[in-house]
């Protein structure tokens, strides 16, 4: 009887072990994968002439540099947009935050290129010592049109997917982009073009890529066993 008890016992704490083990070894989530990328320029990099101050130069300065292409050493394009064109229902992204802000300092916006989900907003400012208008007139979203002196907040929510051209009436040269993702799997890249989507399930997918000055373009790529699953887009020059 003895031996039996002692053998029970011994079966039951084998299974409990079992347990414990297959509970903390869980298999690799189908949805970790990652495509880790950069978007350099493809071609000879165009020439970027400097933009003339013809107001309030006290404040903006008396010329800009163009920042409607900005390139690393590498030719990395920072400020690019990427997407995954109709991800899969089953993955699930890391939420974009739903608010964020846009600075005008020394008469440019900045940053220049946002992102934000639909159904989010942007916190507009202004930090410099005279007065901003804010105008954009997107087709999925309600325009705007709002002057904007020093100190001023001015709170925007955008509904629906979309890329907005935001100018100043006031300052011609300023631009800045606001771009409305549709879902979680947007990324924009760094200063060295480079660029992480996470959380993506095995599969063949087609990134979208923005630009402002280049236009948008399209890449397949396939995320597989190896994680990350690595990646370079090339833009064309204009």
């Amino acid at each position: 009887m003895a031996t039996l008890v002692t053998t029970l016992r011994a079966m039951l704490l084998g299974l409990s072990a079992v347990t414990l083990v297959t509970g903390l070894a869980t298999p690799r989530d189908a949805a970790a994968g990652t495509i880790k990328g950069m978007v350099v320029l493809k071609g000879a990099t165009p020439e970027l002439k400097k933009l003339a101050v013809t107001i309030d130069q006290y404040v903006c300065g008396k010329e800009k540099n163009p920042e409607d292409l900005i390139l690393s050493p590498q030719g990395g394009i920072r400020s690019a947009v990427v997407w995954l064109d109709k991800p899969p229902a089953a993955a699930s992204g890391e939420a974009l935050p739903s608010t964020t802000s846009m600075d005008q300092k020394e008469c440019a916006f900045a940053p220049r290129v946002l992102v934000v989900p639909a159904g989010g907003k942007i916190d507009f400012l202004n930090s410099d010592r005279l007065l901003h208008n804010l105008h954009a007139t997107p087709t999925a979203n309600p325009p705007f049109n709002r002057t904007q002196p020093k100190g001023r907040t001015i709170t925007i929510s955008f509904s629906h997917p979309e890329i907005i051209r935001v100018t100043c009436d006031l300052h011609s040269w300023m631009r800045g982009w606001v771009v409305v993702a549709e879902h979680p799997f947007y990324a924009l890249t760094n200063g060295a073009g480079e660029f992480e989507l996470r959380g993506l399930p095995a599969g063949r997918y087609t990134l979208k890529i923005w630009q402002e000055r280049l236009g948008t373009i399209s890449k397949d790529v396939v995320v597989g066993d190896q994680d990350p699953t690595a990646v370079t887009v090339e833009m064309p020059a204009r």
